[in-house]
């Protein structure tokens, strides 16, 4: 605790444990190379931000994507959170209007829960991961 608060590791630092897990586990499981990050969040300068967006950047778009299908979905998104941290409205309009076309989505805290849905996910196609 600092100052009388818990510390929580930050949403980049839960993402990058995230991928140290996935890097590993893609030796057996090699659909795991294709998660990948969406980088729509940050702060950013007010040009850089004007230019991303030009360039198709959206806010609300969910943090990860395994663009792996199963039987039942056309690939998985993910919303990593960390502490209190809730969706946006903007980001609980992405998940419905993904989950609509198809694909699961899902608001994890954490790289251990994001590493457990994946699991749950590709556990159906692939077995235990």
């Amino acid at each position: 605790m600092i100052g009388g608060k818990a510390c929580h590791p930050s949403e980049d630092q839960e993402q990058e444990a995230l991928f140290e897990w996935a890097t590993a586990a893609s030796a057996a499981y090699p659909v795991l190379r294709l998660l990948f990050h969406v980088p729509n969040g940050g702060r950013r300068d007010a040009a850089t931000g004007r230019a991303l967006k030009r360039r198709g950047v959206k806010a609300g778009v969910p943090d990860l994507f395994l663009p792996v299908a199963t039987s039942r979905y056309h690939g998985l998104f993910i919303e990593l959170k960390v502490g209190d941290n809730k969706p946006t409205e903007n980001q609980r309009r992405w998940i419905g209007e993904l989950k609509a076309q198809g694909y699961c989505v899902a608001v994890c805290y954490g790289w251990r829960e994001a590493r457990e849905t994946i699991e749950n996910y590709l556990g159906g196609a692939y077995g235990k991961l």
